[in-house]
């Protein structure tokens, strides 16, 4: 169905870079025509809602459960903006990164951000597609304003100056009842994709599981450790406790100074969970970090006490900086490898003694004192490398079937992200399409469980936005 899409038969020049050629029935007009910027105030006891540029507008409580993220929103909410359904809200300083949607939802929202509300019977479905593709996204930037990137502003009165396509009302409902289904088809896919890679995660996670608890030797005379979350361990492995086989360090400096600022700053959101690797590196300035960071030396392992249960571990690969949310660990080269170190903070043993650390304090986080104290089980040197080669080699295959998937997944994105673009701004007729769908509707495509939440960084509607 999809690939049978066709362009429309007739088109004219809207007069603008971002849209190029738009149907010849549609409207290109600015957003003043369309839209009115809604101020409505007084409702501090309605539930606070957050703008994500993943996951649209959601409930702030759906952003914070199960996260570290902290509520940076006001006592008094008395001065919070009112969305009501079929409103379009924005992040004034992050619209051009995408932080923009229509929402489903009511509720209130910080005072920097901006809601607009349509002008007549218009579908905001439509504009939550619109204002959301990457073409937008770069018009929204060429408005917004400020000293550097991370303070640019896009502001009601250059919002409502920004022109748009205007298909008719009917159209606009076809537009969104094709791509509800379009998505809703392509999200299968990529969750059925999903499904595998944890499949082999699990299969992976076994193999590793069995090599760091009980060695290569499977004739191995074993003994309790007197571990309850560990169990037995071959009879030659020692058991030792965290602070007589590595240190952690202490001491911060600020990430502002010149000898800082051009580090690589490593944050839990950049390490992929449960592998060691890392997602992608940014400096300390272009992060814009203010606050105390740790110097970190190549080789040393950082470890995050934050949320443990995701399992957010890595080796710095360069000099570099780490959040106050993460340990570094400096191993004691005689007894334990880093690498290893690594292998133990992310096996299942060591997840449930730290989740069941950091359950006993108000935000979920391993203290030192506990860390320190921790019990480490590890045969000697040469059986470590033993063992690390065997992970190495086992773990191949389905980290070469992962980066498949994941690049498939990367594809499936991607086409999903052009066929919206190519549709709502009139690229691709969809009418004939829409009129040949089943009359049973699918669901919205759910964008929450496309979202890769924990890797995100997404922030809450703070005061200061």
């Amino acid at each position: 169905m999809i690939d049978e899409l066709k362009p429309y038969s007739e088109y004219k020049d809207s007069g603008l870079p971002w849209l190029g050629r738009v149907p010849g029935h549609w409207d290109v007009l600015p957003h003043r025509a369309s839209f009115e910027e809604i101020k409505e105030r007084e409702h501090p006891n309605e539930q606070m809602l957050s703008v994500t540029i993943t996951r649209g507008i959601i409930k702030q409580r759906d952003l914070l459960t199960g996260s570290s993220k902290k509520d940076g929103s006001r006592q008094d909410k008395s001065a919070y903006k009112l969305v009501c359904p079929g409103d379009i809200a924005y992040n004034k300083m992050r619209a051009w990164q995408g932080a923009i949607g229509a929402s489903d939802l009511r509720g209130i929202i910080s005072p920097a951000y901006v809601v607009q509300r349509l002008r007549g019977a218009h579908n905001p479905r439509y504009f939550h597609h619109l204002f959301r593709t990457p073409g937008f996204a770069k018009e929204a930037e060429s408005w917004s304003y400020g000293i550097t990137s991370d303070m640019w502003s896009l502001r009601p009165e250059h919002f409502k100056a920004i022109y748009s396509t205007l298909p008719p009302i009917d159209e606009q409902a076809t537009i969104v009842r094709f791509l509800d289904h379009a998505t809703h088809r392509l999200d299968k896919a990529i969750r059925a994709k999903r499904k595998i890679i944890a499949l082999l995660n699990e299969q992976k996670q076994a193999i590793i599981h069995h090599a760091v608890t009980r060695g290569l030797d499977p004739d191995v005379p074993l003994k309790d450790s007197g571990i309850p979350w560990l169990g037995q361990i071959p009879t030659h492995w020692e058991l030792r406790r965290f602070k007589f086989l590595a240190s952690i360090n202490n001491g911060q400096v600020d990430p502002k100074k010149a000898t800082f600022k051009n580090l690589p700053l490593i944050a839990p959101n950049h390490i992929k969970s449960g592998t060691g690797v890392l997602l992608f590196q940014q400096t300390a300035d272009e992060q814009g970090a203010d606050s105390g960071k740790f110097l970190v030396h190549p080789g040393q392992v950082i470890y995050s006490k934050i949320r443990p249960n995701l399992r957010k571990a890595t080796i710095a690969p360069v000099e570099c900086l780490c959040s106050a949310d993460m340990y570094p660990i400096t191993v004691k080269a005689d007894l334990l490898s880093a690498e290893y170190l690594l292998v133990l903070l992310l096996s299942q043993p060591f997840t449930k003694f730290a989740v069941d650390c950091s359950m006993r304090v108000a935000m979920p986080k391993i203290n030192r004192e506990a860390l320190a104290n921790c019990l480490l089980w590890l045969p000697l040197l040469d059986e470590q490398s033993k063992i690390l080669e065997f992970i190495r080699r086992e773990s191949a295959p389905f980290e070469s079937a992962n980066l498949r998937l994941e690049r498939e997944i990367e594809l499936l994105r991607e086409y999903r992200t052009r066929l919206i673009a190519d549709v709502v701004t009139g690229k691709l007729d969809v009418r004939e399409a829409a009129a040949r769908l089943p009359e049973v509707e699918c669901a919205p495509a759910d964008e929450t469980e496309l979202a890769e939440v924990e890797e995100s960084g997404e922030e809450l509607a703070e005061d200061n936005a």
